[in-house]
């Protein structure tokens, strides 16, 4: 109950902001995700359904993005639903150069909610952006660095292709620390004379005990602008630190 209500107000929220500021500039969108873990010689896979929001709302010389989703998992024999947020504040510090700080929380009604803050950029070229951060995570068993950059190209202006790397340093209460390491590459297709795309994504996340590979599926609608205009806005900043990177919701 905890998580719908959270979800519920996330959405409400997303929803009702084009309607308030007309300079408003997101999307909303539902993806299928397939998680592949290989760890000890087998495969466990995994089926993940979302519902993201992202909105982009200019405040005097800054921008405010907010961020939500629900995540429905199948995993291990089981189903869990979870929730996600973030609030980002940035400015446009020159002509092509944004960069400001986020605050995100990962796993809200689960009862263990991990929380994340980081400072994140972005460098606009003529068809093409890069974004990178630095990022901390607080969980009850350790915390989390992230570090990070992906850089996005338009072949076209409705067609984005993106590729990225982050670098996560795990380091538990009591025990010793771990590397781990997300590539991931994604493309996104705006149907012309529309606000409905598709996106495909593949990521691989390289940790000392297992693999994961993930394949993902979505349909988005966009308001308030294009794909390029999206990310000029401050608008494609992510929910999470690594998928933020990487350009993946």
């Amino acid at each position: 109950m905890k998580t719908i209500l959270l979800a519920s107000a996330a959405a409400a929220t997303l929803f009702a902001a084009p309607a308030f500021a007309q300079d408003a500039i997101g999307s909303v969108g539902v993806t299928y995700s397939n998680p592949t873990i290989k760890a000890a010689g087998n495969d466990i896979d995994g089926d993940i359904w979302s519902v993201d929001g992202t909105v982009a709302l200019p405040a005097k010389d800054w921008t405010v993005t907010l961020n939500g989703a629900v995540d429905h998992t199948k995993a291990f024999g089981e189903e869990d639903t979870s929730g996600k947020a973030a609030a980002h504040l940035t400015k446009m510090w020159t002509s092509d150069v944004r960069a400001g700080g986020f605050v995100a929380a990962n796993g809200i009604g689960t009862g263990d909610t991990l929380w994340t803050v980081g400072a994140e950029a972005q460098k606009y070229l003529a068809g093409s952006t890069l974004t990178g951060l630095v990022a901390w995570t607080d969980a009850d068993a350790g915390d989390i660095w992230t570090v990070g950059g992906d850089a996005a190209f338009y072949v076209m202006p409705n067609l984005r292709l993106n590729a990225g790397v982050a670098y996560n340093n795990i380091r538990p209460n009591g025990g010793n620390n771990a590397d781990a390491w997300t590539y991931g590459v994604g493309a996104e297709y705006e149907f012309e004379n529309t606000p409905f795309s598709v996106g495909a994504s593949y990521t691989r996340a390289d940790l000392d005990a297992a693999d994961v590979d993930t394949w993902s599926l979505g349909l988005r609608y966009s308001f308030g602008g294009d794909l390029q205009a999206r990310d000029r806005a401050g608008a494609n900043l992510g929910v999470a630190a690594i998928t933020s990177v990487l350009g993946i919701r």
